[in-house]
Order: C-alpha cells, then structure tokens, then sequence
C-alpha cells in the first residue's frame, strides 16, 4: 500500500541576494523613491508633533513649502547662504574621498579642517596690519594648508610604518586639534573668553559676493579632483590599493608612498577648506569652526560612492535639510530636536535605499512538496 503525504517546504518566505549589478537609472529611482517616503513619514511625525499643524493654523503644505523652499530658496540671502554651506561642505567632502577610495579611513577632516583655520588665523593674528593684505593673504593660505596636512600625515606615517589603526588614530587627532585651539585662545584672549572676535585683517576679496569665491573654488576643485582620481596615475594607484594591497605589491607600487602621499593630499584639501573658513567668512576662530561638517563629510562622501561630481547633489541634499530643519524651528515653533528628527528620518531612508540598491528581496509562497512513501 502506497500514501502520499503533504510536508510544508521550510524554505524562507524572504530571499536575500546580492546583485551583480544595476543600471544607474534603477539605482537612482530608489534612491528618489526613499527620499519622497522619508518626506511623507515626516510630514506624518510633523502633524503628529506640531500644534500649528493640528490646530489648522498651518497645513502640511506650508510644512513641505518652510522644509523645502522657503529655508533656502525664497530670498537672495537664503540662495547664497545655501551654495555657500554647499561649498565649504562640499570641500571638505572632497577632501575625505581620496583617502576613503584607498580603503584609508579619515575621521579626522573635523580637526584637520580646524587646523587649517587655525594655521590661518595665527598668520592674521601676529601679521594682521604689519604687511600688505595681499602677502597676508598669501601666507594664510600656505600656513592653513601645511597645518592640514601636517595633521594629516601623522596617522598616515603610523599606518604606513606600523599598520595602526587610522580611524581610531584620526578620530583622536580631532580632539587634540580641539585642544590646541583652545590654548591659543587662552594666549590671545586674556580676558577668559572663548571667542578672539573677528579680525580686522586677512578678508577674501569680495567678488560679486562675499561668497561667490568659496562657491567657484568648490566647483573648481569638484572637477580637479574628479580628473585627479580618474585620469592621473596616482589616482590610479589610490584605486589599486583600495582594491587590495597584496595587487599593488605585486604590481610594484610603494604602498606606502601612496598612503602617505594620498593623506597629503586629503590635508591640504581640509586645509584649504579651513583658509576659505577663515579668510572668506569667519576671520576668527573658536573650538565650534567646523561645526561638526567633518563628520557630516563623511555621509555626504559615502553617499555618493566618492563621486566627487555626484557629491554635488548628496551635499546639496544635507545642506537642504540643515536649512530645512532650521525653518522649520522656526515657523512652527516646535521643540528643538523635532527638525533633528525629521532630518534624520530623511537620512534613514537614504541610508536604508543603499540595502535595495546592492541587494535582490524575493517573496517566496510556501509550497507543500508531496513525499512518497511505501508501505508494506
């Protein structure tokens, strides 16, 4: 006698598998894609949390219009204050990603940037008024690029000669670079302040804006940098060691060489940053200079899968919802970690469109496969 039996298939109803590969325009649809949902949750925990939108004092459509329009577009002033935000962040984003392509993983743009500002402003502290602003000027730039890359060929040297650890490295010369600044502030202000105030020499030159020279450099190195990392040979052999160092030893590269000399490269560019910080906008310093955009680089590199040109639209995108979130605070008059919130339920579904874009999710039914058994 012969029965036939139904066992369940124990096979998961959810499939995980990576993608070989994507077409660009997909990519870019889900990233679209996890931008308006994140916008429509926020729009939900807005109305949730704000009084005026419950109330019906303001309707959603002012929230989207505050978040998306009004906080950087509605005004002259807002449209330079967003490009200029955009380009110093965009700077020191470019500066982490040659070091990021070679697997080197910088934390350290916060301090190195600060000590580009500092190099700046202690030229224009001890010169400021004895020389021609001209050759100010000139020894502020080279005294905030040396301090970039001083800083950041330390743990470049220490990786390279002893293999430490250079994301813990970098992220402890941040704190140092902070302490630092705060001495110098000691030695200048007396009085107990932590402020210098601005100074009243070493200013950019303005031309057509105050800030239209830290956009156009942004720009420019935007396209410098691309060229560099995709057409020169050094950008070539950053590739190669981020591919995998045993290939570039066996290709003959000086491995170190190029972890030193890429470090070099991503200091001087925070460097740079810091003279345009402090010669273009501050001409002053304090321990809050960067304002946190040395971490906040690193999303915005990472993001764009250190693509100097598409990290055009990821800091955009962060600088837009900075400024959206301070509108925000404002119009609405909410509490002072909601716009916090929002952004970073934005950031949670750009972050979480990466999983969909590197990886296949297949639904399977449950099936019941049929077991033949005989029975004598």
């Amino acid at each position: 006698m012969n029965e036939k039996k139904s066992a369940p298939n124990h096979e998961p109803l959810i499939h995980l598998s990576k993608r070989e590969s994507i077409s660009t325009s997909k990519s870019w649809m889900i990233r679209v894609v996890a931008v308006l949902l994140g916008l429509v949750v926020c729009g939900l925990v807005a109305f949730v949390l704000s009084d005026k939108l419950r109330s019906g004092n303001k309707s959603i459509v002012d929230f989207y219009s505050s978040f998306l329009v009004k906080s950087s577009f509605s005004t002259p002033r807002k449209m330079w204050k967003f490009f200029k935000n955009m380009a110093v962040l965009q700077c020191i984003s470019l500066a982490v990603t040659p070091a990021f392509r070679m697997r080197f993983w910088n934390i350290g743009a916060e301090g190195q940037t600060l000590m580009g500002v500092w190099g700046a402003i202690a030229v224009a502290f001890y010169l400021g008024g004895r020389i021609p602003e001209w050759l100010l000027l000139i020894l502020m730039f080279v005294a905030a690029l040396l301090c970039g890359a001083v800083w950041a060929v330390f743990p470049a040297i220490f990786k390279a000669r002893w293999n430490t650890n250079e994301t813990l490295f970098t992220l402890m010369m941040n704190y140092v670079a902070i302490n630092v600044v705060s001495y110098f502030l000691v030695v200048w202000v007396p009085s107990g302040s932590s402020s210098l105030g601005k100074l009243d020499a070493g200013k950019l030159p303005s031309v057509v804006h105050d800030y239209f020279l830290i956009i156009l450099i942004a720009l420019l190195l935007t396209v410098a940098l691309h060229i560099y990392l995709n057409y020169s040979k050094q950008g070539y052999e950053i590739s190669v060691v981020g591919e995998s160092v045993r290939t570039a030893q066996y290709s003959g590269m000086n491995v170190k060489t190029v972890i030193i000399r890429t470090m070099i490269v991503s200091g001087l560019l925070c460097g740079l940053t810091g003279y345009l910080i402090a010669a273009g906008l501050d001409q002053s310093i304090t321990t809050e200079s960067i304002g946190g955009q040395g971490f906040t680089a690193i999303m915005v590199s990472w993001l764009a899968h250190f693509n100097p040109l598409v990290m055009l639209l990821t800091s955009s995108l962060i600088t837009l919802l900075n400024q959206g979130a301070a509108q925000i605070s404002q119009d609405f008059n909410v509490s002072g970690a909601i716009p916090d919130v929002i952004v970073g339920i934005i950031l949670f579904f750009i972050i979480g469109s990466e999983f969909f874009i590197n990886y296949k999710v297949k639904l399977r039914r449950r099936t019941h496969a049929v077991i033949k058994e005989g029975v004598k």
